[in-house]
């Protein structure tokens, strides 16, 4: 693609690099070693969110020099630069999760700051780990500059005692050591040999969720999200991606064209036929939120109601995203919810074409036991439920993949926050067919709506997954299993019933039916209400107390900004 084909003029590029009022800034790139010909060519952002915090996000760098030179050799001019992460594997258990969904926002804005502060024409984002991977789809809808996004692949299995292993079975692990059923050496041994290689959790958790997104809603390349990170052919589609956004240039497709209104229905089946993380409930309205698509919680579970779950993944199944790799990638699950009708064909996706057409010479893999056709699916419904009722007017989530039984009701045990709830399920302070309460961990609550992996993981690890229910206003890891609800709106910080509750209320729960009660007289509750005064939230300072004095509700998002319903003007029209 030669270089001349695109209009400096149009772009908005052209107010850091032509005229001679610009000469000052031309001076800045000549400083970089850039040529006059690069510099009258597009500048496309490359943005990747490395750092050392975690192996999600080891190998960023390298895909991004790959990319790089996919564009270069397209007609443009590629700009690296990186953004944060708060890897949630590290940050989880303590209050570093706090700062976890805040990264989200911070990773959106970031981008946007970047992009705007230096009027790139185009951006290609690499993401590894949960939060990075819909904060950097957030900026590229709130640009609406062409756009192609990239995973940075799944880590490997580990291998112990002669089965595959991913981090939740560590997690998992240090419930069974509390419980006396594994020693710290055999605890030891596996947390050297569960995480082999760079790359996000491998299990249909969080990350390979969201990227199995990314696919299904038009902004990657086919097949781009299934590789494993240390792959040599991740690097093929960095380069590919980046010769993709200059075809968007050239053709000036953008994010908006494609995430539209059928394409976020595109992305929520996914979700819910592969068993995905209930995080995706938070980021798929915060995402239509920059596109200003109404597409909330409900929404989303009105398409996790209708869809079959197919795909047999971790943490509720057997296999993780190596396996789907090695059956054909995404475009198998596509393909399989496509044939079986349950997928928008005619969503226009970064390839120019629609999503009818990236597939139709893709065979469905039969000698394979990893993605089930629509014909012979795992379970009928969805492997996960949107909920709603006298405890959550406001909506809440929960994964059923794997779980037996669909229905739990028990006397509540409340506590305030997940350290005290988890130092009670490590001591053992707590009865079987009791529903756990973790409340003031919402989106303001928390501040920062905290994932409870480790408390979940503990439970698991005693052997007490199936015979306790937890609630909590918070979130939970994509790695969690059992019946474990979350995003309980409205949250107790802001008087939610979650608030209300006392020890000892009944709480039933319905995942079949989609229902989560609490058995209270209203005037009961309402005297409770009155009574009740939210606590006093110790963090006034810093992005964390920012973030809890514009978080809306998790039924939206939580998102921080009014979003594309708001806008007057879009960054890529300037």
């Amino acid at each position: 693609m030669d270089a001349k084909t695109f209009d400096k003029s149009k772009l908005p590029s052209r107010h850091v690099t032509v005229g001679p009022s610009r000469a000052p800034h031309r001076s800045y790139y000549y400083a970089m070693g850039l040529t006059e010909e690069q510099i009258n060519r597009p500048f496309v952002g490359v943005v990747s969110c490395w750092n050392e915090a975690a192996p999600c996000n080891i190998s960023l760098m390298r895909q991004a020099q790959s990319a790089k030179a996919g564009v270069h050799e397209a007609g443009g001019t590629p700009r690296e630069f990186c953004t944060i992460t708060v890897t949630d594997g590290i940050a989880m258990g303590h209050q570093g999760m706090k700062s976890s969904l805040v990264s989200r926002e911070v990773i959106a804005d970031s981008i946007e700051l970047t992009m705007r502060g230096h009027c790139y024409d185009a951006l290609v984002g690499i993401a590894g780990c949960d939060k990075s991977l819909p904060g950097t789809m957030m900026a590229m809808l709130r640009l609406n500059v062409p756009s192609v996004f990239m995973y940075g692949g799944s880590i490997l299995p580990g291998r112990f005692r002669g089965k595959d292993v991913t981090v939740l079975d560590v997690f998992e692990g240090v419930g069974m050591h509390s419980a006396g059923k594994m020693s710290s050496e055999d605890l030891h041994e596996l947390e050297c040999v569960a995480c082999p290689s760079a790359g996000a959790c491998g299990g249909q958790f969080t990350a390979n969720t969201m990227a199995m997104v990314s696919e299904a809603i038009g902004l990657a390349l086919p097949g781009s999200a299934g590789s494993p990170a240390p792959y040599e052919e991740r690097d093929s589609y960095a380069t590919a991606s980046g010769k993709a956004v200059m075809r968007l240039v050239a053709d000036q497709l953008r994010p908006r064209d494609i995430a539209t209104r059928k394409a976020f229905e595109n992305a929520a089946t996914v979700v819910a036929a592969t068993g995905g993380s209930t995080n995706a409930a938070l980021h798929l309205p915060a995402m239509a939120n920059e596109v200003g698509i109404d597409f909330d919680l409900f929404d989303v579970a009105e398409i996790f109601k209708r869809t079959p779950y197919i795909a047999d993944l971790k943490p509720g199944g057997q296999y993780v995203a190596k396996d789907v790799f090695e059956i054909g990638g995404v475009p198998q699950v596509l393909k399989a919810l496509l044939d079986g009708g349950f997928l928008h064909g005619d969503c226009i996706t970064v390839t120019g074409k629609t999503m009818a057409e990236n597939l139709e010479k893709v065979t469905f893999n039969t000698n394979q036991k990893v993605v089930y056709p629509v014909s012979n699916p795992l379970s009928p419904t969805g492997g996960v439920v949107g909920l709603k009722g006298s405890l959550a007017p406001d909506g809440a989530i929960v994964k059923v993949a794997g779980l037996k039984k669909l229905q739990f009701s028990g006397p509540a045990r409340v506590f305030e926050c997940e350290e005290d709830a988890f130092a009670a399920v490590s001591a053992g302070n707590f009865n079987e067919g009791e529903v756990l309460v973790i409340r003031y961990e919402g989106p303001k609550g928390g501040p920062g709506m905290r994932e409870m992996l480790s408390t979940t993981s503990a439970l698991y690890g005693q052997g007490m997954g199936d015979k306790v229910a937890l609630i909590t206003d918070g979130r939970f890891s994509g790695a969690t299993r059992g019946f474990c609800i979350g995003h309980v709106g409205p949250e107790a910080a802001v008087g939610g019933p979650i608030g209300l509750i006392e020890n000892g209320d009944i709480i039933t729960i319905d995942a079949e039916k989609g229902t989560l009660d609490l058995d209270v007289d209203p005037a009961v509750l309402e005297k409770r209400r009155k009574a009740w005064k939210a606590p006093d939230n110790p963090y006034q300072t810093g992005a964390i107390a920012k973030f809890a004095d514009q978080v809306g509700p998790a039924r939206y998002g939580a998102v921080t900004h009014r979003g594309g319903k708001a806008e007057v003007i879009c960054y890529a029209d300037i």
